[in-house]
């Protein structure tokens, strides 16, 4: 057991949408990751995603409305549901998010973003 600081591990992540894992219980990874843009439209059919946003704020958009999410603010996206998170006007946004470890970065999509093998930071 080693406590982690949280804002020196995001400091360490210098690539847009590419998730660092700090953690893991239960099945479960803890990641950390810096969004900037557009991401790509994907689903996971047999995970939940929830995103914790530290700093910034994350725009989901799902195929029937867009959440907004602040910082302290958690969204959950159940198995199953197309989402496309995204930032805007160049805001950097730093979230944190729980999956469990079988869970693959853009789903069943393929895409230039797509980073399935994700490292310990």
């Amino acid at each position: 057991m080693i406590s982690k600081n949280i804002e020196e591990k995001f400091r360490l992540i210098t690539d847009y949408w590419k998730p660092g894992i700090v953690a893991e219980l239960n099945g479960q990874l803890v990641k950390l990751a810096k969004l900037k843009g557009a991401f790509v439209w994907h689903s996971h059919a047999h995970e939940d995603e929830l995103f914790y946003v530290h700093k910034g704020t994350l725009y989901m958009e799902f195929r029937d409305k867009t959440e907004v999410v602040h910082p302290g603010e958690i969204l959950v996206v159940p198995k199953g549901v197309e989402h496309n998170p995204y930032t805007r006007d160049d805001e950097e946004v730093w979230v944190m998010l729980f999956e469990p470890a079988a869970t693959l970065h853009t789903g069943e999509v393929t895409h230039e973003k797509t980073d399935n093998n994700q490292q310990w930071i």
